[in-house]
This record gives C-alpha cells, sequence and structure tokens, in this order.
C-alpha cells in the first residue's frame, strides 16, 4: 500500500517562496506521474502541477505558470514544489498525488494515490 506524505506548508508573505515536499512510500513510485493539486476553502480541489514517470514532461496551471516548479528525486522517492512569487490566492491546501495514467488523463477524482495535504497560507 502506497503512500505519500508532504511537508514543507506555512505561512509566507506575499511575494515569498516556500518549498513543499512529497515523500513517497509503500511501493515504488518510479512509473507513476506525480503531482499536486489545491484546494481553497469554499472551493474545489484543482490541479496545480505534474511530472510523468520519465520527468521528461512537466504540466503546470496557468495560474501558477513561471512561479511554480514541479521536480522529483528518484533516489529519495520525493517530489518537490518550489513556489516563487507567491500570491494571496495561492492560498490554499495542498495535496499531493500520484498515478499510473499520464497528466493528460487526470482528473482529481480519478488518482490513485493521495496524501493528507499541507497548509500553504499567503498573507499580504
Amino acid at each position: 500500500q502506497g503512500q505519500l506524505v508532504e511537508s514543507g506548508g506555512g505561512l509566507v508573505q506575499a511575494g515569498g517562496s516556500l518549498r513543499l515536499s512529497c515523500a513517497a512510500s509503500g511501493r515504488t513510485f518510479s512509473t507513476y506521474a506525480m503531482g499536486w493539486f489545491r484546494q481553497a476553502p469554499g472551493k474545489e480541489r484543482e490541479f496545480v502541477a505534474a511530472i510523468s514517470w520519465s520527468a521528461f514532461s512537466t504540466y503546470y496551471a496557468d495560474s501558477v505558470k513561471g512561479r511554480f516548479t514541479i521536480s522529483r528525486d528518484y533516489a529519495k522517492n520525493t517530489v518537490y514544489l518550489q513556489m516563487n512569487s507567491l500570491k494571496d490566492e495561492d492560498t490554499a491546501v495542498y495535496y499531493c498525488a500520484a498515478d499510473i495514467r499520464p497528466p493528460v488523463e487526470w482528473s482529481w477524482a480519478g488518482i490513485n494515490y493521495w496524501g493528507k495535504g499541507t497548509l500553504v497560507t499567503v498573507s499580504s
């Protein structure tokens, strides 16, 4: 049974940076695409970023392009989300996701594995 555990969330001022980590365990995730979703209060969970199993391809929501960078470290079974130039609207619980399908086929309802989330709060 695979597990994903997020860390790195917290309170940051607008314009600041945070790096989220997602540690995978319990199975081999090297053949899984990995990514991040987020859910703000009163809103639906939305896609943020993903990286293919090979790390050859990355995908971003329009709202974070140019500010967020996703990467993965196979040796550490960890995926990262570097978040720069944070805005108030980035405030949300961020969830790590892993799925055997390529990210272009993702919908939040069909994801194979979820973490429990880490809260990011951006203050202006």
